[in-house]
């Protein structure tokens, strides 16, 4: 909820967990030599308040109607993500 709000603008709720993801061939190396494998819980949220902004880790805020979301430039992992968010039938209960 904090990251949606900081990033966005937007209040969320939390509604349910849409998915845990992680790839052991996905590491992330910095320049400093430290590595990084990604761990990503995703959830499904619903707005709650808030208005869209920009922060500075987001360039553009904006909805976006779901047949809309193949128009766009979006990695294959984030499009999973959002493809599992937005199947109810992968709903995992959430205690918050």
């Amino acid at each position: 909820m904090r990251e949606v709000w900081e990033e966005t603008g937007i209040k969320a709720e939390v509604i349910d967990m849409s998915g845990i993801y992680t790839d052991p061939g996905h590491v992330m190396l910095y320049d400093d030599g430290e590595a990084r494998q990604q761990f990503t819980i995703c959830f499904r949220a619903r707005p709650v308040g808030g208005d869209v902004r920009t922060s500075n880790e987001t360039t553009q805020v904006r909805w976006v109607a779901p047949a809309d979301l193949s128009e766009l430039d979006i990695h294959a992992t984030m499009r999973l993500r959002i493809e599992h968010a937005m199947d109810r039938t992968r709903s995992v209960p959430y205690i918050g």
